[in-house]
């Protein structure tokens, strides 16, 4: 019995000795609070703190939004939001304040900057203005894709939301298509309208604040993409091709970081379903002015059919 008791007293000790233990990596890694949660019972790693973004990735739906802050966490400089945080264009988010919305950030050390991504953000008519008005210095990222592909794309997420959710739903002619015409206030149309978006984020910000993400480059090569989103954010080069590995099962390219490797979630690259060859024609020449209205705007061009 006493042997017993001297036991559970020896546990009891080591436990409530024991410090906090901090998810993830190594504390000695700077990286460490970029990626995780911190609950109510964990100690942030010393030296950490929260602030507010000092980058955005605003959009667009499907455009690639994950694919880059995943690739950009690569970088040990960079402490990226776990989740969209919606503070800027959902109305009941930004009633809860400043103090909240910088809650949803990681904790970071001060060596690395703080990036939030919301897609939602390039379409929402209040966000520039609101995001202007916590700081009006604040680089953005816009990471964009052909703007037909991208309407199947937000088609294809619905459809399977839909599913999962054992929720009716329709072939993307009949959503694409109302009344014999091309359905232009389909809101996956309607993301598609760069231009539209973009001049709203121009009365409020400089287009030098603005860097622009070729997402289907992105997808197929994706070195070049993040050198140049490291130049725009002042980081110093830290990614490689040696980030990269091509997954032949998923058909585009994974992450290796810190001796591990990942792919993006299964919902992300599922095969689009085929469309009605004269409905997609349609949807092409529809958007092909909006997409010439978009290259005067930014002074570039895209391989965008």
């Amino acid at each position: 019995m006493a042997n017993l008791l001297s036991y559970v007293l020896f546990l009891a000790l080591r436990t409530f000795a024991a410090p906090p233990e901090w998810p993830g990596r190594s504390t000695s890694d700077p990286r460490d609070s970029g990626n995780d949660t911190v609950g109510p019972s964990l100690v942030p790693p010393p030296g950490t703190s929260k602030h507010a973004p000092h980058s955005i990735i605003i959009g667009v739906r499907k455009g690639g939004t994950r694919a880059l802050l995943e690739m950009l966490d690569i970088h040990p400089g960079v402490a990226a939001a776990a989740t969209e945080v919606h503070f800027f264009d959902w109305d009941e988010n930004y009633a809860k304040g400043f103090e909240w919305y910088q809650d949803q950030m990681p904790y970071s050390y001060p060596n690395q900057i703080t990036v939030e991504k919301t897609p939602g953000y390039f379409t929402s008519p209040v966000a520039p203005a609101r995001i202007h008005a916590m700081n009006s210095s604040i680089r953005l990222l816009l990471i964009l894709r052909d703007p037909t592909e991208r309407v199947i794309s937000d088609y294809t997420q619905v459809y399977f939301n839909r599913l999962e959710n054992h929720k009716p739903v329709q072939a993307i002619e009949n959503m694409l298509v109302k009344n014999g015409a091309l359905n232009t206030r389909y809101k996956a149309i309607q993301r598609s309208l760069y231009d539209v978006h973009m001049r709203n984020w121009l009365q409020h910000f400089p287009l030098e604040q603005i860097h622009i993400v070729d997402g289907d480059t992105l997808i197929h090569d994706p070195l070049p993409e993040l050198q140049r989103v490291e130049r725009f954010l002042d980081l110093p080069p830290r990614i490689m091709a040696s980030n990269f590995y091509f997954n032949q099962t998923k058909g585009f390219y994974c992450i290796r970081s810190d001796g591990q490797e990942r792919c993006l979630h299964e919902s992300k690259g599922r095969p689009h379903p085929p469309v009605n060859s004269t409905v997609l024609r349609q949807l092409r020449l529809y958007l092909r002015q909006h997409n010439r209205n978009f290259y005067r705007l930014i002074g570039r061009t895209f391989n965008w059919q």
